[in-house]
This record gives structure tokens, C-alpha cells and sequence, in this order.
């Protein structure tokens, strides 16, 4: 029987082997009795055996392998023995045999005895020690290094697991993968992978190897650590051998990936790697997660009920998705710094590399908060020259900083973090300068790079440089010496010999893990170059030492965001988001003609509403112009809550009466009266028990949740509202007002059922009340086909609330009314708000507008918002997570559960999502009673791109939860 080739017979199920057939076997063939288990494995049936005295494996190999397959798994645990690794020990059968055949339902297994080695898997220790990862290396190391001279014809095999056909692997199980996110990132991560090892193959070592010493597989006993499980061993790449390792410790660390450099050091002590094996090894750890992801569910798809397979699913994913996210030149990088044969130097002196004389001033700002890269001028491919050219024309020169977060570097729509922290410091001069060795050393050309590496050995600093103008390609310099010229350098230091670090690497390891790999160049240019990285941990523990931590934030590890640019946020590490949550920013960050607008206005007058200006009643007219009709008249304020909580009053004053109706699942502001209409028991759990006497609720017509379901649920709620009125009726209490949300905003932008509002303005202005609709959230032109809310519903109200969009972020908001219900207010004095229709506020208000009208933003939210809705829809039918979508144009929700029958809010699971939405480039937040819908209601100049971009990563989170 030829040896098991993978690629000609993928499908590998367990043979049908129940307990009783093995307790058969192990008696017949092996003289062995006693409690019999069976043990987890992909491919084979292995039952453990306590004869009371001892403990043996018994195991049935899959009948695809062959005797001498076997035979090699044999030999290489000889070849192991004395090595002072715990290792399994062969038992032969009753007729001396190390192998045997077997019936079993019809067909011929093959039957082998192990003794069992005692101890605990390095699986079930949780998070493990330094030690323990240092052991797990060693392991693997010692393996590799006793099985390097093994010969065996049954070495000669492929197995999936085998690193070298790995891209065909993935090739050919890849459709076992349902989700189509995960096949997608799977399929990238492993063409990145190959596409890094195809120039490595010819150079990478083959040997006998165990292809398997991960956490599984490793035993913790008393009489030390053991290796089990030599099922895969066949030739295969020495470095290989260390992949599969790593992989398998990435998953308990995965918030600490630079824990798995004790595994690798460990394991070179006992194996030595090559250079060829250092550029390899994360790109074979990649590529080894993905074959785990693939095979783990072609397992299951073979057999439902191999349990072991099933639960592996999950870690497997975990440790490939740590390892595709890390970059693999940083990491091999960082791998060859730790192997390094010397210790890293202490500070070594260096000269001056350029004569300049160097100030703040001269430094280009490159980094998040540069005032030269504000209206998206980051974006442009020549920001960084711009930047330097303007700081050259000014003082002559320009430098670039270290270790700075470069905005320039920053990527919109992103899915992995961008490399934008500088470990290189570039000098521009136009008028061309002198550089000088700031060391002595051999200067060459080392792929279009100059390479400076100091002689002695007190030293091993290494001085890249791009931009050296120079005759000669090799020389011998001394310190101080004039090496060449330049008008712009980028010099760069390294610990590392012959290898040069990234000069951009992402902030996702921290600096300090790169500043004794590439330290601080300060001293060659003669000024502190060096920007503090950034700590958002401590910038939050400010925060909350002034600030009443009563005022929540998003997210419990937040980044520092101190950018925006249309509906894209930035934190200080340059890294970007997809804002799908601001409906504050109504026409984008950060926009330029709103920004022109205001910086001109308050350069000429800001000042409050009682003086005369034309703004104020610019802005008033084109208000009353989009109001529906018959609501000619404007208060201006300086929020929502102030807007509902002076709607409320005009409605008591109107009337001459108290009691408001309002519904509950609301939230309508903060204030003392819109906080007493506000029911919504995810802002308050006590709302329903705090509500006052003039306060009354009627149920919410949540046609998903409420008392009566369907779009069609107008008249059953309309009827109920009926009963509530003649309750009042009979209570003799007179109905002031009603109010609501056209759209229920804080139930994740939840319609009404149709007709519902008209229904209810109907009885209540039947009774003399007056009809409030509260657009803060929900209008405004943000559900694209309508500017009002109150339109999708074909009703007309009496008082309109609104603020967050009117002012993109600056404080405004207006109540909209009829002008008699507007001079009622007489009856209690004149009104005024300070700051309310102030004269910056109103050139906000009218830029809002105008930007709105110019770049047909309600259109766009009426497009993209129809698209956006589309996607997450789709999404639903993959994922039962998804229990609803509600909205329209762009606002949306999606709601999260965990029965689609019950509607059992999936509470944790949508903030879990939002957390590994952050990770993926996407700001998200939950709202609603429960807490389990996504609001979704960005920026209206949101784009396509972006919201697929969104809906891509939301179908990754929810594959992958």
C-alpha cells in the first residue's frame, strides 16, 4: 500500500470503532482489559485503556495510512528515546507484534499499543506562564533537533498539515468554510502567506518532523513535561515544526502576541534557525491557521458528531486571526531582534550626521493633530512633501519626527491597522548639505540603500540612509568624516546586523518593542526628535479624575480619537474608523466650508440673540421654509433636550392643562421635563417607577416586541390608545400634548406602523391637545426619502423638536410651532436662550443647510442608506444572531438575538460586537431597552464604499462570535 498522499484523497472520516469493538481488540490482540475511553482525534479512533494498574492508548489508524506510515511513527519515538523528552512507550501485542490487523464492521484497520503518559495538557492551564510557553518551545526544539538524522520510507508521506502543500490545502477544503467573510479573509491571508514563502522554498531545511507539538499535544506531569500524539510525523520543513507550535500558543495569549517570542527563543536554543527560516516562520504560522480553520470545518461537515474537531473550531480561528493581523516583516523583525546572538548595546555614542540647527520650529507636524493636514489634506499622495516644502520655505530646512503616528500614513475603509508610526527621521533641505559619519565603520550600498555599520566590538549599531549622494559605492569612514550629500535624507537606526527594520510599523505592538530594534536617531540630528507614544489608558484616567464618570464614553478601552474627515474618525495613533454613529456630524467632520464659515464669523461678532443681526433671521426663514406647512414660526436653543423641554411647556401653557402623553421605549432629553417623557429603560432602569403625576404612557406601537406585531398594527394600538383617552376621560384629566418620535430612534430607528401617527394627532387634537414630534435623532433629512419624520407617517404636527444636525456637532436646536403657539408663551414672559441663535450658531445652521442642499446629502442618505439597509438584510440570512433590521435612509438598526421565536435580546453578544467592530475599523454602539440593537446612523456624506466596507466587517464579526 503506497504512503497517504492528502491532495489525491482530502476526505479523511474517522472509522466507524465503537467502545466495545476496541475493548475487543485490546483483550484479543494486546492482553489487555479494563475501563475503556475514547479520546479526541480528527482522523483516527484512539481509546484509552486503565487496567487498574496501568494505563494504555489503543489506536486504529485511519485505513488510508500504511503499515509503514506506522512503522515511522514508531521509529521516531525510538529515535527520541533518551533523549530526556517524556515520550510514549510501544507495546507490542501478545505475539510480539509493534503493529497488527484488525476487523472491524467489515473492514481492515490497523491496531497499535502506546502506554499512556501521564499528565495534564498544556491546553487546559488557560493563560500559560513565561515558563510554560518556554517549555512548549523547548519541547518542539528538542523534537526537531532528536528527529533530524530519522530516515524511514514511511517519512515519505503528505498530510494536510505538511507546510509545504499548505496553499493546496486551503485550495482544496476552503469550501467548507460557509460563511463568506470567513472564506474571504481566509482566502487573503493565505495569498499574502504564499506570496511571501514562494522565494524561501528552495531554502528551507526538510526533515523528519513530529508537524504537530502544540498545546494538544504537550503533557505536564510530574516527572516533567511530555510529548504526545506522533500521528503526523512525516518530512517536512524544520521550521515548519516551530509554526505549528506557535500557532497553537497564539490563542491563549491573544492581547499579548509578543508572548510567543518565548516559544521561538526556546525552541532556537535546541534548533538552531537559519536566515531563510527567520523570513519564513510567520507566514508559515499564517498559513498553518488557515489550514487549521479549513480542515477544522471540513471535519465537522465529514462528521457532525466529532466533538474534539467541533470545539477546536474556535481557538483554531482565534489564532489565525491574531497571527493574519500581524504584520509578517514587522514580526520577523522583532523575532530576529530577541535571536540576536549579542545583547542588545548599551547606548552607543554618536556623532552629528548632518551640521544643522534644529528647533521645534523646523520640525513638520506629520502627525493627527497637524493643522497642515486638516480639510482631508492627509489623503493627498504628496501630503508629506507639501508639509516639508512649507516648513523648508519657512526656516530653511525641515525635520520629520521619531516614533510619531503619521497621519499621512492612514488609510480610510481600513481592515487591518495601518504601518504609520516613523522609526525613520527624514531631513529635508533644499539647498543640498554635507552628511558626516557620526561613527566610524564600513559604508555600502545595500539594495539602493546606504548602510553604515560601526567597527569595534563595543558596537553593533547599524545606520541606514536613502538620499546619500556619493561617488563611491564601499569605503572605510571615520567619525566625522564627510560621507556625501543630500537635500533629503531619511536615516534610520538599526541593532540588527545586515537586516534592516520597517520604517513605518503599525501601532499594533508598542514602541518600546521597537526602540531597541531601531532606536532613537535624536543624537545625529542634535535635537529631541522624539514623540511620546500615545496612552489613551492614562488619557481616560484624566478624563475620569474631573469629569463625572456618571457621563458615559464608548467602549471600556476607547481609543484617543482627535480627528474627523467627512465620516471617518482618527485616533492618535493614525489609525481610522468608520464613523457609523454620528448623527451629530450631520454633513461630515471636519468640513471645510463649515469650518470657513465659522472661523470668519467669529472673527467679526458672536454674541446672543437679543441684538439684531441678519443671520439669526436668515436661518429662522429657511427653518420655517422646510417646515411642514402651517408652522411658520422658530425658538432656537442649544440642544434636543432644551428643544423637547420647551415644546413641552409651550403645549401646557397652549392649553392651560398638564398631563402629556407620551410613549414608552423614549428618550427625549435630560432635562427635568424631557427627562420626565423619557421611558426608555436602557437610559433608565427605574424610568417606568420615576415618572411624574403629569406624566402619562401609552404603550409603544413596537409592531417587532410590543402587544400587537406587524406593519399592519395601526388600528390595534390606535384602539388601545382609545381606552387610555377614556380613562383620562373619566379621570377628568385634560390632554396638554402628545410627543414621540416619528421614528423610535432609541429602538434602533424602529418605524411605526403606518397610519399610527396620523391616528393618534387625530383624537388627540380632538381633545384640544397639542401634537409634538420629536425629529432630533430621526430627521432632518437623515431617512433620505423624507426631510421630516413625521412625513413617512402622512401626518402633520403642531410643534417640531430638533437639534444634533442642525449645528454638525456645535450646540443648536430649534422647536418649530404655529405662531399662536408660539406667543402663548407670552402668558408666562418673554424667552430667551444665551447662546441659543447666537450669530456663530445661526451661520452653522444655515452652512448645514447649504452643504445639505449642495451635495445632495439627503439623497445620498436616500441611495446609500437604501444599499446599507439591502446588505444587512442579506445578512440575516446567514447569521440567526440577526433577529431585525428597522429604519430608513440612514438611520438604522439592526437588531440582535438569540431566538428569533422568543426575540431574546442578545444583550452581551452586541457588545461584543461593537468591541471587534472597533478592531476591524467601525465605530458602533448599542442602544434600545435591552441594549442588543445596532444603532446605525452615520455621517449622511457617508459613501458606498464605506458602507460595504461596514457591512463586510459586521458579517466577519457575526461569522466569527
Amino acid at each position: 500500500m503506497p504512503n497517504f498522499d492528502f491532495l489525491t484523497q482530502p476526505a479523511l472520516p474517522r472509522p466507524e470503532v465503537t467502545v466495545e469493538h476496541a475493548a475487543a481488540i485490546a483483550a484479543a490482540r494486546f492482553g489487555l482489559e479494563g475501563d475503556i475511553v475514547e479520546l479526541g482525534s480528527n482522523q483516527d479512533r484512539n481509546f484509552r485503556i486503565d487496567t487498574g494498574g496501568e494505563r494504555f492508548v489503543l489506536k486504529l489508524a485511519n485505513p488510508v495510512f500504511s503499515a509503514d506510515e506506522l512503522l515511522a511513527q514508531n521509529a521516531a519515538l525510538a529515535a527520541l528515546a533518551g533523549s530526556g523528552i517524556r515520550i510514549p512507550e510501544v507495546v507490542a501485542s501478545v505475539d510480539g507484534a509493534e503493529l497488527v490487523e484488525v476487523e472491524v464492521a467489515g473492514r481492515t484497520l490497523l491496531a497499535r499499543v502506546l502506554r499512556y503518559l501521564d499528565g495534564e495538557p498544556l491546553t487546559g492551564v488557560g493563560r500559560p506562564t513565561r515558563d510554560q510557553l518556554r517549555t512548549l518551545g523547548a519541547l518542539a526544539g528538542r523534537v526537531a533537533g532528536g528527529l533530524a538524522a530519522l530516515t524511514h520510507p514511511g517519512l515519505d508521506r503528505t498530510t494536510q498539515w505538511d507546510a509545504r502543500i499548505g496553499g493546496e490545502v486551503v485550495d482544496l477544503l476552503l469550501e467548507h468554510v460557509e460563511q463568506p467573510a470567513k472564506r474571504r479573509i481566509v482566502r487573503e491571508a493565505t495569498d499574502a502567506a504564499l506570496a511571501r514563502l514562494e522565494p524561501l522554498r528552495q531554502r528551507l531545511r526538510v526533515q523528519a518532523v513530529h508537524g504537530d507539538v502544540t498545546d494538544d499535544n504537550i503533557v505536564l506531569g510530574d516527572d516533567g513535561p511530555g510529548v504526545i500524539d506522533f500521528g503526523d510525523v512525516s518530512d517536512g520543513w524544520l521550521v515548519a515544526e516551530l509554526a505549528a507550535t506557535v500557532t497553537s500558543a497564539l490563542h491563549h495569549v491573544p492581547d499579548e502576541p509578543l508572548a510567543v517570542l518565548d516559544v521561538i527563543e526556546a525552541f532556537h536554543a535546541e534548533a538552531p534557525l537559519d536566515d531563510a527560516d527567520l523570513a519564513a516562520l510567520w507566514p508559515l504560522v499564517v498559513l498553518r491557521g488557515a489550514v487549521l480553520v479549513v480542515s477544522g470545518e471540513q471535519q465537522v461537515a465529514l462528521e457532525a458528531d466529532n466533538v474534539y474537531a467541533d470545539e477546536n473550531r474556535a481557538h483554531e480561528w482565534v489564532a489565525f486571526d491574531v497571527a493574519r493581523r500581524l504584520d509578517a516583516g514587522e514580526f520577523e523583525t522583532l523575532i530576529r531582534a530577541r535571536l540576536a546572538s549579542a545583547p542588545a548595546p548599551a547606548s552607543t555614542p554618536l556623532g552629528r550626521l548632518v551640521p544643522l540647527t534644529t528647533t521645534a520650529a523646523h520640525l513638520a507636524d506629520l502627525s493627527v493633530e497637524s493643522r497642515d493636514l486638516d480639510a482631508g489634506a492627509w489623503l493627498r499622495e504628496d501630503a508629506e512633501d507639501v508639509v516639508l516644502a512649507r516648513v523648508c520655505r519657512e526656516h530653511g530646512h525641515a525635520v520629520t519626527r521619531y516614533g510619531e503616528a503619521r497621519l499621512t500614513r492612514s488609510t480610510t475603509d481600513r481592515s487591518l491597522p495601518d504601518a504609520t508610526v516613523a522609526l525613520a527621521v527624514t531631513v529635508d533641505v533644499p539647498a543640498g548639505l554635507d552628511v558626516t559619519a557620526p561613527l566610524a565603520g564600513e559604508l555600502a550600498l545595500v539594495e539602493g540603500s546606504w548602510l553604515l555599520r560601526g567597527t569595534g566590538s563595543s558596537t553593533r549599531t547599524e545606520l541606514w540612509l536613502d538620499g546619500l549622494v556619493r561617488p563611491l559605492t564601499t569605503a572605510t569612514v571615520a567619525a566625522g568624516e564627510v560621507i556625501g550629500t543630500a537635500v533629503r535624507l531619511t536615516a534610520q537606526l538599526s541593532t540588527l546586523s545586515g537586516h534592516r527594520p520597517p520604517a513605518f510599523v503599525t501601532p499594533a505592538l508598542p514602541l518600546s518593542a521597537w526602540s531597541a530594534v531601531s532606536p532613537d536617531p535624536s543624537a545625529l540630528f542634535g535635537a529631541d526628535l522624539a514623540v511620546a507614544a500615545p496612552d489613551p489608558e492614562a488619557s481616560l484616567a484624566r478624563r475620569d479624575a474631573t469629569f463625572a464618570q456618571v457621563q458615559e464614553h464608548y467602549f471600556a478601552h476607547p481609543p484617543l480619537i482627535e480627528r474627523g474627515w467627512r465620516h471617518h474618525l482618527v485616533d492618535t495613533r493614525a489609525q481610522t474608523y468608520i464613523d457609523m454613529v454620528n448623527n451629530v456630524t450631520q454633513i461630515g467632520h471636519g468640513h471645510p466650508r463649515l469650518v470657513e464659515a465659522v472661523r470668519d464669523q467669529w472673527a467679526r461678532l458672536n454674541t446672543n440673540s437679543r441684538f439684531h443681526y441678519d443671520e439669526l433671521s436668515r436661518f429662522t426663514e429657511r427653518l420655517a421654509e422646510l417646515a411642514p406647512e402651517g408652522l411658520d414660526t422658530v425658538f432656537l436653543v442649544n440642544s434636543g433636550s432644551e428643544a423637547v423641554d420647551l415644546a413641552l411647556r409651550l403645549a401646557q401653557i397652549h392649553t392651560g392643562r398638564r398631563t402629556i402623553l407620551a410613549v414608552t421605549e423614549a428618550y427625549h432629553g435630560w432635562t427635568m421635563a424631557s427627562d420626565a417623557v423619557s421611558s426608555s429603560l436602557g437610559d433608565n432602569p427605574r424610568a417606568l417607577e420615576t415618572r411624574p403625576d403629569w406624566v402619562k404612557l401609552v404603550a409603544a406601537p413596537n409592531s417587532l416586541r410590543g402587544k400587537h406585531l406587524g406593519p399592519d398594527s395601526a388600528p390595534a394600538y390606535l384602539a388601545d390608545l382609545d381606552a387610555d383617552l377614556a380613562a383620562l376621560d373619566a379621570a377628568g384629566a385634560e390632554v396638554a400634548g402628545y410627543i414621540a418620535e416619528p421614528v423610535f430612534g432609541n429602538a434602533g430607528g424602529l418605524m411605526l406602523p403606518d397610519g399610527y401617527l396620523a391616528g393618534v394627532y387625530e383624537r388627540i387634537r380632538a381633545r384640544g391637545g397639542v401634537c409634538i414630534a420629536d425629529e432630533v435623532q430621526v430627521g432632518y433629512g437623515r431617512l433620505g426619502h423624507y426631510f421630516w419624520g413625521t412625513e413617512q407617517q402622512g401626518a402633520v404636527p403642531d410643534v417640531i423638536t430638533i437639534a444634533k444636525a442642525m449645528g454638525n456637532g456645535q450646540p443648536l436646536g430649534a422647536v418649530i410651532t404655529r405662531r399662536e403657539i408660539a406667543e402663548s408663551f407670552a402668558a408666562e414672559g418673554s424667552f430667551f436662550s444665551s447662546a441659543g441663535g447666537s450669530p456663530v450658531s445661526s451661520v452653522v445652521g444655515l452652512t448645514v443647510l447649504d452643504v445639505m442642499r449642495d451635495e445632495h446629502l439627503q439623497e445620498n442618505a436616500a441611495t446609500v442608506g437604501d444599499h446599507l439597509a439591502a446588505r444587512l438584510r442579506e445578512l440575516g440570512d446567514r447569521h440567526p444572531l440577526v433577529g431585525a433590521v428597522h429604519g430608513m435612509g440612514l438611520y438604522l438598526g439592526m437588531e440582535l438575538v438569540l431566538d428569533r421565536e422568543t426575540l431574546k435580546p442578545a444583550t452581551a453578544e452586541a457588545a461584543l460586537v461593537c468591541d471587534r467592530m472597533l478592531a476591524e475599523g467601525c465605530i458602533v454602539q448599542p442602544t434600545g431597552d435591552y441594549k442588543n440593537v445596532l444603532k446605525i446612523k452615520p455621517p449622511l456624506c457617508i459613501t458606498h464604499e464605506s458602507a460595504d466596507r461596514f457591512v463586510d466587517a459586521l458579517d466577519l464579526v457575526l461569522a466569527t462570535l
